[in-house]
């Protein structure tokens, strides 16, 4: 147990550019060798912009890394925080840990940035992929660190998370990022009995289906319980029914073009398509 929260405390570099270089590799493999899709695209140009976008998120995450570790030492010395008024058992907390720092710095962020317009300007970045592999993981506006940061800031704050619980967390929602996210068939029935309780790679395909109601479900990242609970939980049968892209985004000179990626935030508001069927919703408020 102490090794273990040592180890995740002074969590060496390389072991966390492991699982981000390590993870790309491994499932850039297995998705050449059983894959979901046959894209039949430039796929080294592909990742090369998801990879650069990444590079971009990761200089504004850095920025924070020193609040992050700050928050992490207050609570700890201060005693607040979910975990810290609650004694539990070392493998219980570190459960908790990471579910609740799943739930504010994933799941919830996630949802507001598809119910609030001026968020869901920066995220419709990720979401203009049509070709969804392991590097679509990657594919974020650098904007969209800010909001993921704050909120992951503020849930370390709530749930009273030590640091080597922060970097767990940090660890597995970075090798989720790569599973979910990869252009691997997997059997249907082996994929629907792991949903139960993690977000699986059709369950996670689902949510970047190119138009609404689908584009606003399963919004998880490592856990399936919080869309579950909150009522966001979606599938399908036939994964043959999932288009990839957004709506309003679906030119491919738009969405292969690293120069406008990063100035959609800023372009001309296009209301998105109400549903797969073609209607506006005039209601919707992204």
């Amino acid at each position: 147990m102490e090794a273990f929260i040592e180890f995740f405390e002074n969590i060496p570099t390389v072991f966390r550019a492991g699982i981000l270089i390590g993870g790309i590799f491994l499932f850039w493999i297995i998705e050449g060798v059983f894959p979901l899709f046959e894209f039949g695209y430039k796929k080294v140009r592909h990742a090369g912009i998801n990879l650069f976008l990444n590079g971009l998120f990761v200089l504004i995450g850095l920025g924070f890394a020193g609040l992050l570790v700050w928050s992490s030492n207050m609570v700890t010395e201060e005693g607040f925080g979910v975990l810290q008024w609650i004694e539990m058992p070392f493998w219980v907390q570190a459960i908790v840990g990471v579910m609740l720092l799943d739930f504010f710095g994933a799941y919830l962020i996630h949802w507001l940035e598809h119910k609030i317009r001026f968020m869901w300007r920066f995220h419709l970045v990720h979401h203009s992929d049509t070709t969804v592999d392991v590097t679509t993981g990657l594919r974020h506006h650098p904007g969209e660190a800010v909001f993921r940061m704050v909120f992951t800031v503020a849930g370390v704050i709530l749930v009273g998370a030590p640091i080597w619980i922060v970097f767990l967390y940090q660890s597995i929602s970075a090798l989720f990022a790569h599973l979910t996210h990869a252009n691997i068939q997997m059997p249907l029935k082996i994929d629907r009995a792991l949903s139960w309780v993690f977000i699986t790679p059709l369950m996670h395909k689902v949510h970047h289906h190119y138009t609404q109601p689908l584009t606003d479900t399963n919004y998880g990242n490592i856990f399936a319980i919080w869309d579950r609970l909150f009522g966001t939980f979606a599938q399908v049968d036939d994964t043959k029914e999932l288009k990839y892209g957004i709506d309003t985004h679906m030119d491919p000179k738009e969405n292969d073009n690293l120069g406008n990626l990063l100035k959609i935030p800023f372009q001309e508001y296009r209301p998105p398509v109400g549903s797969k069927f073609g209607e506006e919703n005039p209601e919707d408020e992204r």
